[in-house]
Order: C-alpha cells, then sequence, then structure tokens
C-alpha cells in the first residue's frame, strides 16, 4: 500500500518537474493505443473529457507510454441494475506513464495476466483487447480512453478523464511524441487532486 502511494507522490512531482524542467535529450514516446485496426474518434464524450475509440472487437490495445500499471480491474462486475461509475468501465486498465500522467482504457474483452498493479509496461507493448464490457455492453465495440493525473484508488470520476485526449491522439497517430504533461498539471492546478465529481 505504501509503495503505491509513494509512486503516486513520485508521479506527481514528475509532473511538477516536467512543467519547470528544460527539455530532456530522450523524450517520452508516445504510441497510438489501437494498432493493426481502422479506428474513429471524435472530440466530444458525455458531459467530461475523454474519448470513446470505436474499432472492432478483438484488435488489440497498446500501452500509449511506458510506465507503470496502476489499477487492473479484471473481473467485469458491472450490471445495469448496479449503476455505479466505479465499475461501469467494465474490464480496465490504468498506466502511470514516466511523464506522470495517468492513462485510462477500459471496455476491453481481455486484459493479459502479465498486466497487474506494478507491472513495468513499454510504450506499444500489448496488454488488451478491445471489447464492450462494463456499460458499453450492447454498443460499437470501442475504448473509452481517459487521460488524468495520478490519485488514490477509487477515485474513478478523475480517473475516467480530466482533459481531452483529441489532439494526442490525432499527433500520436501521425508519428508525433506529443506530451499531455503541461495541460494535465494545469488542469490539476485549477481544480485539485480531487474535485467534485460531476456527470453522470
Amino acid at each position: 500500500m505504501l509503495t503505491r502511494v509513494m509512486r503516486r507522490i513520485s508521479a506527481v512531482i514528475c509532473l511538477l518537474l516536467i512543467a519547470t524542467a528544460t527539455p530532456a535529450s530522450a523524450a517520452p514516446k508516445y504510441e497510438f493505443p489501437i494498432i493493426g485496426c481502422k479506428t474513429t474518434y471524435s472530440q466530444a464524450h458525455h458531459d467530461y473529457p475523454a474519448t470513446d475509440i470505436l474499432t472492432e472487437k478483438g484488435c488489440e490495445f497498446v500501452a500509449p507510454t511506458t510506465g507503470v500499471i496502476d489499477e487492473v480491474s479484471a473481473v467485469d462486475n458491472y450490471s445495469w441494475k448496479n449503476n455505479s461509475g466505479a465499475i461501469r468501465g467494465g474490464l480496465s486498465i490504468s498506466i502511470i506513464g514516466d511523464d506522470g500522467v495517468r492513462y485510462y482504457g477500459s471496455h476491453f474483452s481481455k486484459i493479459y495476466s502479465k498486466v497487474v498493479p506494478g507491472y513495468r509496461v513499454q510504450a506499444g507493448e500489448l496488454i488488451a483487447l478491445v471489447g464492450t464490457s462494463g456499460d458499453a455492453a450492447g454498443t460499437a465495440p470501442h475504448v473509452h480512453f481517459g487521460i488524468s493525473w495520478p490519485t488514490k484508488a477509487g477515485i474513478w470520476w478523475v480517473r475516467r478523464g480530466e482533459i481531452s485526449p483529441w489532439k494526442y491522439l490525432n499527433a500520436w497517430k501521425a508519428g508525433k511524441d506529443l506530451s499531455p504533461a503541461k495541460e494535465v498539471l494545469a488542469k490539476l492546478r485549477k481544480v485539485g487532486e480531487v474535485p467534485k465529481r460531476v456527470g453522470y
């Protein structure tokens, strides 16, 4: 438990350093999170910033950057009768990148067994397959993709997304290494680590 708390504190400190430090020669590398399949996604997402990346079931989801697996939901406990925000994502993964940013993906059909909290993942590493778990059941297969900052476990309304991934996904798809760290830090400073929950 202490190790996870220290990892989160380190990630927030990393965000602060990125915002103030001079550029390093070994900048973080970013990858578009779906490989080998056609995708579509939009700027808008319900009433909070995130993106649904629509594609085919079984398409490969890869780590968007190098980092450490933070939270994993390997069992789909969602039901329409239990519409808790904490479990709407079904099979889901969050990664704390080396850039200090948290990347969240959900609605997977499969998460590979190696993907557990504390596992170090490399940019572009295969970690899950696209599906319709959680409240995506009955919809087109997609990955809910959110970008935020690290928090303690269970703060799902931050985990699901705090800034729009749109321009970052576009850049990564084009092979550009555009970091969301500064925008994430700006939002964190504006709303605080655990802002009031908005939306459904």
